[in-house]
């Protein structure tokens, strides 16, 4: 029995000499529409060396009339994302690859199967794979891929991931030779505590108190607040982070009011030590007066003022239409007073200082003060 070499042989040579049209048609075994038409064309190219020599005009008429048998097709040709119209005389999706000079490998990406026919509009899209590098929770992988970007690589390898979860490059960042993926899942929680709200302080100066003595008129109730805390640990083995989301007031703190003691006259001085700018803050208006001294040892003096106190440092008599008659008063350089006396000199803005000795109320003798009226 021949071989299939000799069977062939012999059909090349039938050819060569003039086997009628339709005897060469069955042995090529081609019709002029078969999608298989230059393959066949390829396969009588690779036997010619075996066959009985050069191809007669009439053979090279015949390979050049069944490759342009095949029909012209205008397709659109994506390769990474740029379109080209191209004119191609490819079977198929795989010819047409091979027509581009592309060797495909299992990772790139193409839009059809390799064995689709090609038709005329047809639209095929390749993209080459590149490598990266993928770490999911510190394990490492190294692939290749066609996606064009994160978020097309991750849905492709069904990683899922959240939006706490923490994506690196961005999903929608382009993938490149070499890039690395980093996905971490965190686990995150929402908390929110209760805390407490002191109560605010509000001080009132009580001159019946001795000075540094204080008297709780309001203890106060503290208020509460609510905060809430998103927590986050994208490791097991490492310490939760938080970050503050909100903060309401559940119940209002209720103000703590305490008495200040300062005193009478007679403690005037230590309060002064205090310092002028603490007196200052007590005070609710301040007066430019003349103001003249006097001891209670005058002629005709009996030593006793109108509200009934002893004359003296402290002590100063006042127009009761202007300031009211046991006010409470700061002088610079004089001290704390309190509005004890009237004069018949006194009208307006004067204002007569007690002294507990004649040589101090002469030294002061008569001047222009300002004179700060106190809570």
């Amino acid at each position: 029995m021949p071989s299939q070499r000799t069977i062939d042989t012999y059909a090349l040579a039938r050819v060569r000499f003039g086997a009628p049209a339709s005897e060469r048609s069955s042995i090529i075994g081609r019709t002029r529409t078969s999608p298989f038409a230059a393959t066949g064309v390829l396969s009588l190219g690779l036997l010619l060396p075996f066959g009985a020599g050069t191809f007669s005009d009439r053979a090279v008429s015949f390979v050049r009339a069944a490759a342009a048998a095949t029909p012209i097709k205008h397709v659109t040709f994506i390769r990474s994302g740029t379109p080209e119209e191209i004119e191609t005389r490819a079977a198929t999706v795989d010819d047409l690859l091979i027509e581009r000079g592309i060797a495909r490998s299992p990772d790139d990406g193409l839009s059809a199967d390799p064995t689709t026919p090609i038709t005329d509009g047809s639209v095929i899209e390749y993209r080459p794979a590149v490598p990266v590098t993928l770490v999911v929770d510190n394990v490492t992988r190294s692939m290749r891929t066609p996606a064009e970007n994160v978020r097309e690589f991750l849905a492709a390898q069904d990683i899922a991931y959240g939006p706490h979860d923490r994506i690196s490059p961005l999903p929608t960042d382009s993938l490149e030779s070499e890039t690395v993926i980093r996905v971490t899942h965190v686990t995150s929680w929402i908390t929110r505590v209760r805390q407490a709200i002191a109560p605010p302080i509000k001080k009132l100066y009580d001159f019946a108190l001795a000075p540094g003595k204080t008297r709780i008129i309001d203890p106060g109730v503290p208020g509460t607040k609510e905060i809430t805390l998103a927590y986050s640990q994208p490791n097991r083995a490492l310490t939760p982070t938080h970050r503050f989301l909100a903060a309401r007031i559940l119940r209002k703190p209720r103000m703590r009011v305490i008495a200040e003691g300062i005193g009478e006259y007679a403690s005037f001085s230590h309060l002064a030590k205090r310092g002028i700018d603490t007196t200052y803050k007590l005070a609710t208006s301040a007066l430019t007066m003349i103001a003249t001294a006097y001891t209670a040892n005058c002629v005709g003096c009996s030593g006793i003022t109108a509200i009934g106190r002893v004359a003296g440092h402290g002590i100063v008599a006042v127009d009761p239409r202007v300031i009211p008659l046991g006010t409470h008063l700061f002088i610079p350089g004089y001290g704390h007073a309190l509005a004890g006396d009237t004069g018949g000199a006194i009208r307006g803005n004067r204002i007569d200082l007690g002294f507990n000795s004649y040589g101090a109320a002469m030294s002061f003798g008569r001047r222009p003060i300002t004179v700060y009226v106190l809570k």
